[in-house]
């Protein structure tokens, strides 16, 4: 940015936003000054932000996702209850019992199979780059009939893009107890959930309900809205730009499964892109990486994304 201005290449003002929390959920960064300083983002319409702009080898064909849309969190607690007890005596059917049943059912049954519109353009675009049975298998996701049996069938790629087309929960913390040899009366399963755009926190219990078999009382502890309706305006320039500096390649727009900052700027009415160009290595599992413990780049792919970038902030804001 800094040779950038230097070299008289900007067309206008680029606000650059340093937060630190965004892996805890952006109260004290992004949404903090979403709230409290929204003057210092007057008149801003786009921003760029975390996860797009990566190379994606798909049938032989490389692409760049582009984030123009994101998942909701909707963190939920159930909790179920039955008769306390001693630990000395046999219990059925407890509330232990209950919680036991339903992690069973969460590990081996999906939510029902929802196809909103920006999961249908990524997918038709990508299918746009595709021939022959590679094509005819990425537009077939779009069968709610067919959806993960197809996925499934494409191995890791599968697993990146099966969370776009459920509303999904994972459990990630139990309580319950407080003494070894008494049986509780209540435990509690927290659930990460996160939800398709469109949908609702009361949308998710009422699919829980459908596949946990035993009763339990749902409480939100916390839901993210996301982002509107997605402002396209921007995504011809990013595709345009990464299509130039990887020429054979493909920039389609993701719906991304996680969340980012850019859900707080969308209260400012800014729509927030997905864009980090990478250019990958077709053997290196970035999903794997992410969040792991040797979490990386090659240096190269932090080479294209500077020169990718300083391309685009020549063409932005000039026609």
């Amino acid at each position: 940015l800094v040779e950038a201005h230097a070299a008289g290449e900007l067309a206008g003002d680029v606000v650059l936003a340093l937060v630190s929390d965004e892996e805890a959920g952006g109260d004290y960064g992004a949404s903090w000054l979403a709230d409290h300083h929204p003057e210092r983002f007057e008149g801003v319409r786009h921003a760029l932000g975390e996860f797009g702009g990566f190379s994606l080898e798909i049938a032989g064909r490389r692409f760049y996702p582009v984030m123009v849309a994101e998942k909701q969190i909707s963190w939920i607690e159930l909790t179920f209850t039955g008769p306390a007890g001693h630990g000395s005596l046999i219990h059925k059917g407890g509330a232990m019992a209950r919680l036991g049943q339903a992690l069973v059912a969460l590990d081996k049954k999906l939510t029902p199979v929802h196809v909103t519109p920006v999961a249908e353009r990524m997918f038709r675009e990508i299918a746009a780059g595709l021939s022959g049975a590679a094509r005819a298998g990425v537009l077939a996701a779009l069968k709610p009939a067919l959806t993960d049996r197809v996925l499934e069938a494409l191995g890791e790629g599968g697993r990146l893009f099966q969370p776009l087309f459920h509303n999904t929960v994972n459990a990630t913390i139990v309580t319950g107890g407080d003494k070894i040899n008494v049986v509780p009366s209540e435990v509690r399963l927290q659930l990460d959930g996160r939800l398709l755009p469109g949908f609702s926190p009361d949308d998710l219990v009422a699919e829980l309900e459908q596949i946990i078999p035993v009763p339990f009382e749902a409480r939100v502890v916390r839901h993210d809205p996301g982002p509107g309706e997605v402002d396209w305006s921007l995504f011809p320039l990013l595709k345009r730009t990464l299509e130039e500096a990887d020429p054979g390649a493909r920039a389609v727009p993701l719906l991304l499964s996680g969340v980012t900052d850019g859900r707080h700027f969308a209260r400012l009415g800014i729509q927030t892109y997905g864009f980090a160009p990478m250019k990958l290595p077709p053997d290196l599992n970035f999903s794997r990486l992410i969040h792991a413990a040797d979490e990386r780049i090659p240096v190269e792919a932090l080479e294209f994304g500077v020169q990718t970038l300083r391309r685009f902030f020549r063409s932005y804001g000039r026609g």
